[in-house]
C-alpha cells in the first residue's frame, strides 16, 4: 500500500488525496507537522528532499516527493493522463503553469492571508503577488473559455493540480467575480465523479502561525 506523508491545510497534498479518491486507491496517511519541524527531520529528508508535503513511499520502498511528479506517477495508465505524446506534453505545460505562476503567487497569498502573516510581508512583495495571481487568472480565463477542462476537452491531473489553489482564489483575497470561464470550470471539477469536497482550514494547526523552519 502507498503511504502518503501529508500535511491536511497543504491544498498541494489535497491535489494527491483527490487523485487517490478518484482512483479509489487506498493509502496510509502519516501526517507531517511541517510548522512543528518534522519536515527538517533527517529521516524525513530522505523522503523528501526539501522537507515538504507531500511525499509518497510505495510498497517497494521506492519515494517520490513534489505534488505534480506524483499525479503524473499516480495518473500514469489511467484516463486522467493522456496516453498520446501532445496530450502529455500540454498536461505537462499545464503543471509547469501551475506551479511557477498559481502555487508561488495565489498559494502563497492564501497561506499569508490564512495564517496571518501577510501583514509580515513587504507590501511590493504582496501586491507584486497580487498582480501575478491576476494575470494567471486571466490565462487560464483564456484557456477555459475555448475548452472544457485546461489542457483540452478531457480532465486530468492539469486540471486536479490548477484547481487546488486557483479555487480558492477568495481566500487568497482575490475575487473570481471577472473570470466567469474560470468558475464555470471550478464548477465542471467539482462535478466529476470522486471529487473530493474536503478542505482543511491552516486554523487546525495552531502551530501554522509561526514561518517554517
Amino acid at each position: 500500500m502507498i503511504t502518503l506523508y501529508d500535511y491536511l491545510p497543504s491544498q498541494n497534498a489535497w491535489k494527491v488525496r483527490l487523485l487517490l479518491n478518484h482512483l479509489n486507491q487506498p493509502y496510509e496517511q502519516v501526517l507531517v507537522a511541517i510548522f512543528g519541524g518534522e519536515g527538517q527531520a533527517p529521516d524525513y529528508r530522505k523522503v523528501s528532499p526539501t522537507g515538504t508535503v507531500p511525499a509518497i513511499r510505495l510498497d517497494d520502498g521506492r519515494v517520490l516527493s513534489e505534488s505534480n511528479a506524483i499525479l503524473m506517477y499516480l495518473a500514469e495508465g489511467t484516463p486522467y493522463l493522456p496516453s498520446d505524446a501532445y496530450g502529455r506534453a500540454k498536461v505537462y505545460q499545464w503543471l509547469s503553469f501551475e506551479q511557477e505562476r498559481v502555487e508561488s503567487q495565489i498559494g502563497a497569498l492564501r497561506h499569508w492571508t490564512m495564517t496571518g502573516k501577510l501583514p509580515r510581508r513587504p507590501e511590493f512583495l504582496v501586491e507584486m503577488k497580487r498582480k501575478a495571481g491576476l494575470n494567471a487568472l486571466a490565462t487560464l480565463e483564456a484557456q477555459l473559455s475555448d475548452h472544457d477542462f485546461i489542457a483540452g476537452e478531457q480532465y486530468t491531473i492539469a486540471d486536479m493540480s490548477l484547481f487546488a489553489y486557483a479555487s480558492r482564489t477568495e481566500e487568497a483575497g482575490i475575487s473570481l467575480a471577472p473570470f466567469p470561464a474560470v468558475r464555470a470550470w471550478i464548477a465542471r471539477v467539482e462535478s466529476q465523479a470522486g471529487f473530493l469536497p474536503t478542505m482543511h482550514p491552516y486554523a487546525i494547526d495552531p502551530l501554522s502561525a509561526n514561518e517554517l523552519p
